[in-house]
């Protein structure tokens, strides 16, 4: 699979670069849809071993809407940034970006587990991954990194906005009725309303989307289908 990658920019950074290059790139994402139809659905994910020096980035793309598993993807690289609260994606998407290439099957959307404009500088991991790769994202997080919101109502679609000052910057969003709430926003070429469309179309039983459930389950265990 080709990626039309944005041009690249140093990973190793110090963390004051870092959050410059976000600053810098968070000016690329577009907010509005621009994605086509979608057939194909991604979630990605990553894991560790040897105590944090491998990073383990796994791929899952499922057929949309039946949500049936077409293909898995397992890479692992040396880990070369530390983890440092809001800049994760220095950490994660240089190896989900190099696992994205080795896919038979192009996904049309990739839901992120993780942050997308719900971030300090717009720039969550799903923007990252999507500005650079060129495809539609979405940034669906277990929790809150930044904002302010109202509990949403107890049915599954209730939702609520995520504010940061005057700014909506996400929504929360139950996809399951009487359980927590998922925390989605917008990563690149998807608004924030179908965004949600998607996320609840993704987890039709679940709390959590089936892409993210099937990316975790081979970021995190001992599968290795495919490895680069």
């Amino acid at each position: 699979m080709n990626l039309p990658v944005t041009a690249a920019h140093p990973w190793v950074v110090s963390p004051a670069l870092a959050r410059g290059i976000q600053t810098e790139l968070a000016r690329e994402v577009i907010r509005e849809d621009r994605l086509g139809p979608v057939h194909r659905v991604a979630g990605v994910d990553i894991g560790f071993e040897a105590g944090g020096r491998t990073t383990r980035a796994a791929v899952a793309v499922l057929d949309f809407p039946a949500l049936t598993l077409r293909e898995r993807l397992l890479l692992k690289r040396p880990t070369r940034f530390p983890y440092i609260p809001g800049l994760l994606s220095f950490r994660e998407v240089p190896a989900l970006l190099e696992a994205l290439t080795g896919l038979r099957h192009a996904p049309d959307l990739i839901l992120c587990d993780g942050q997308g404009l719900a971030h300090p500088r717009r720039f969550g991991l799903a923007c990252h991954l999507g500005v650079l790769s060129g495809i539609p994202t979405i940034g669906v997080a277990k929790s809150r990194l930044i904002g302010n919101y109202q509990e949403p109502g107890p049915e599954r679609g209730d939702w609520s906005p995520l504010h940061d000052g005057d700014e909506v910057i996400g929504a929360v969003l139950r996809t399951r009725s009487r359980t927590r709430p998922l925390f989605v926003s917008i990563g690149h070429c998807v608004s924030l309303a179908t965004a949600i469309d998607y996320v609840l179309a993704c987890a039709p039983r679940y709390r959590l989307p089936e892409t993210t459930r099937a990316a975790h389950r081979l970021a995190s265990e001992k599968e290795t289908p495919q490895i680069g």
